[in-house]
């Protein structure tokens, strides 16, 4: 993907430890594939990609990070794409494909949204900023997408469509928001879907996508989420959802995260995963289907105390299944996520592991 196509020497060791920690087999730019992607579906801005002869599939490491804005102390790092999410950068980059949810609007003007207390946007370098520290893909439906309202949105999705960034969950109509990315790593098909059942009443009806309106997919019309899923998995080895969901500061599901998680599972998706709450929640196996509840926050500037708690979720796809799973912590300081190392890093990954007890899922396949 992009920056992922050359050899990073620098994050080496970090590599060997998801290939240990998941079963990888190493360096994913060390493997033969010199260009993971093939021609893509477009999403909200029709970018595409250019032909490759196809290859058999091997495994690959997805990872994921959480909610990700650039307000405050942040917005000065957008100056240098390379180094703008700091040294969590690097495990991202190791990855075969990353992925986060971007929690802002994309825009320099625009109307601030009425009744909100926090709005978030941020100049169109924040797509450079996500490219420049691996990332391949975003997510946009959640509750800060259309913070600047219909003008946004416009900005939003003239960004999207100039930068040629991949984004999800956000579109000029509902086809398009609800339109999954489609790209092809290392011979797995993979399809990915945004959606956010989060929004404020006020303004559920002005931010959700229909037919002939923009904005975002909304999870809350679970038919819609459902009939997204089936399409997705048409032509596909590996379906993600992203969703934002759950309540702010709960360690625990709720009772139509686990419904939802549920139904889509049953419609075709390998992987759920999604944040919003602010805190990580629990991650496991549902049917052998991998969810997750909730990344927590990842390059945020507001985080503090249990919102500083972070990390990076690994999963290992092979065969068109997740086959192994690992959580790599790290903790916020002044916006950028830290990883963690030695004792902290273990006593955190235990912490995390304790929150599966809440969510009804398994620890295994």
């Amino acid at each position: 993907m992009r920056g992922k196509t050359v050899a990073v020497t620098a994050v080496a060791g970090v590599t060997a430890l998801v290939a240990a920690a998941c079963g990888g087999s190493g360096d994913p730019k060390a493997q033969g594939a010199t260009s993971p992607r093939a021609p893509a579906a477009s999403g909200p801005a029709g970018q595409g990609e250019s032909p490759e002869t196809p290859s058999a599939k091997q495994p690959i490491i997805i990872a994921f990070g959480g909610d990700t804005h650039f307000e405050g102390q942040l917005r000065s790092r957008l100056a240098r794409p390379r180094t703008a999410l700091g040294p969590i950068a690097a495990q991202l980059r190791s990855a075969d494909l990353a992925m986060v949810n971007l929690e802002t609007a994309i825009t320099t003007g625009g109307t601030p949204a009425p009744g909100k207390q926090f709005t978030f946007r941020a100049p169109p370098s924040a797509f450079a900023a996500l490219r420049g520290a691996g990332v391949d893909v975003t997510s946009m439906a959640n509750n800060h997408g259309m913070d600047y309202m219909e003008g946004g949105l416009r900005d939003t999705l003239a960004a999207i469509k100039r930068t040629r960034f991949p984004v999800v969950g956000i579109g000029r109509n509902a086809d398009e928001a609800y339109r999954p990315y489609r790209v092809t790593v290392k011979g797995n098909r993979l399809a990915i879907v945004g959606a956010t059942q989060v929004l404020d009443d006020n303004l559920i009806q002005a931010w959700t996508a229909t037919g002939s309106k923009g904005g975002l997919a909304s999870a809350k019309d679970v038919p819609r989420m459902e009939q997204a899923v089936k399409e997705a998995r048409k032509g596909s080895d590996i379906v993600i959802v992203h969703l934002h969901w759950g309540q702010e500061l709960k360690a625990c599901p709720l009772p139509r995260q686990q419904e939802l998680a549920r139904r889509l599972v049953a419609a075709g998706a390998d992987i759920v995963v999604g944040g919003h709450a602010h805190v990580p929640l629990g991650g496991g196996y549902m049917d052998g289907k991998y969810v997750h509840y909730g990344m927590g926050n990842f390059v945020f500037s507001s985080a503090s105390g249990q919102t500083a708690n972070s990390g990076v979720l690994l999963l290992r796809v092979q065969d068109g299944k997740v086959t192994a799973d690992k959580w790599k912590p790290a903790r916020i300081s002044g916006g950028l996520p830290i990883p963690l190392k030695g004792a902290a890093a273990a006593a955190e990954v235990k912490r995390w592991n304790g929150l599966r007890g809440c969510t009804g899922l398994k620890a295994r396949p």
